[in-house]
């Protein structure tokens, strides 16, 4: 079996997925739909929830973010009914990485570490992220061993062709992003602008598909339209779900949802650009969301 071959078996996983989900909960409003996919759907075996840390307008410091993440996992799982799985939630790291070689303690770093060394090359643990890599970084870190036993689909950076990589997500800890793109462990990217940012929806079809059916799409449907019309009442708008894509990763048996191609892995930079090296290992990027696929399935799933 050829490197791509092998690389291509693990990344799209079939049947049910031992998975775990780290998670900027509170940063904006797509981790909430992410989070409920996952949960919710019947390919998807949440071993874990992690808190990561973020910060913007919607927290006082990274710490302050991850805390307010970890809450928003518990608000999030109260709605659903799923109080038993509040045991698996948590919280991870209260800073970024200070550089490449020290790892942040964290208990959501410490428990990836040892999950996954229950798990195989041959039968990885998914790891779906969808927010600063520091958590699954450090863990990376703490125990090199765990490369070998997961896969990694994370939301972050642009795509490679966008004339930067000021990402959310990349930006904030590119120490920790150079160290998963380093690694060499099966990784899949969700490339943000250029790739993600066509997976938008608008407040018409929030409230068709989802208001009324049950508490917590009344909750994702309100939180969303909010957030909108906040900087964009009266104007027209549509609001970009981003981290539902990582999610669904998951679920693309036969690319039903998306389009990936097999590449060398990109080196971030410290001033917010790639660098390429052709001997570099390989790994996945998503180059095509099927938006209306997506949704559908995203709105079957979260009405059930």
């Amino acid at each position: 079996m050829t490197d791509i071959e092998r690389l291509k078996n693990l990344a799209v996983p079939t049947g049910t997925v031992d998975c775990v989900l780290d998670t900027d909960t509170y940063n904006e409003i797509d981790d909430q739909f992410a989070l409920s996919l996952m949960m919710k759907h019947e390919k998807c075996n949440v071993r874990a929830l992690y808190a990561a840390p973020f910060f913007n307008n919607n927290s006082t410091s990274p710490e302050d973010g991850m805390e307010r993440s970890y809450d928003e996992i518990l608000n999030l799982l109260t709605l659903m009914g799923n109080e038993e799985m509040k045991k698996n939630v948590y919280r991870g790291s209260k800073t970024y990485l200070p550089d490449e070689k020290t790892p942040v303690d964290s208990p959501a770093a410490r428990h990836l570490c040892e999950l996954a060394m229950t798990y195989t090359q041959e039968k990885p643990l998914y790891v779906v992220a969808i927010g600063a890599i520091t958590n699954v970084a450090s863990a990376l870190l703490m125990k090199p061993e765990i490369a070998d036993r997961i896969v990694l689909v994370w939301l972050g950076g642009h795509d490679i062709h966008w004339p930067d990589t000021k990402e959310f997500n990349l930006i904030q800890d590119v120490a920790a992003a150079r160290i998963v793109f380093g690694c060499g462990c099966p990784l899949v990217q969700l490339p943000c602008m250029g790739v993600v940012s066509a997976f938008y929806t608008t407040k018409p079809e929030l409230e068709f598909w989802l208001k009324g059916k049950n508490p917590l799409c009344d909750y994702l449907c309100q939180h969303t339209i909010e957030e909108a019309e906040s900087y964009a009442k009266g104007r027209v708008w549509s609001r970009v779900i981003w981290d539902v894509t990582a999610a669904a990763w998951l679920l693309n048996d036969n690319n039903r949802f998306m389009q990936a191609v097999v590449d060398h892995a990109p080196i971030p930079t410290y001033d917010g650009r790639y660098a390429f090296n052709e001997h570099r290992h390989l790994f996945l990027r998503v180059t095509h969301i099927n938006r209306d696929a997506l949704f559908g399935e995203l709105f079957r799933v979260l009405a059930q």
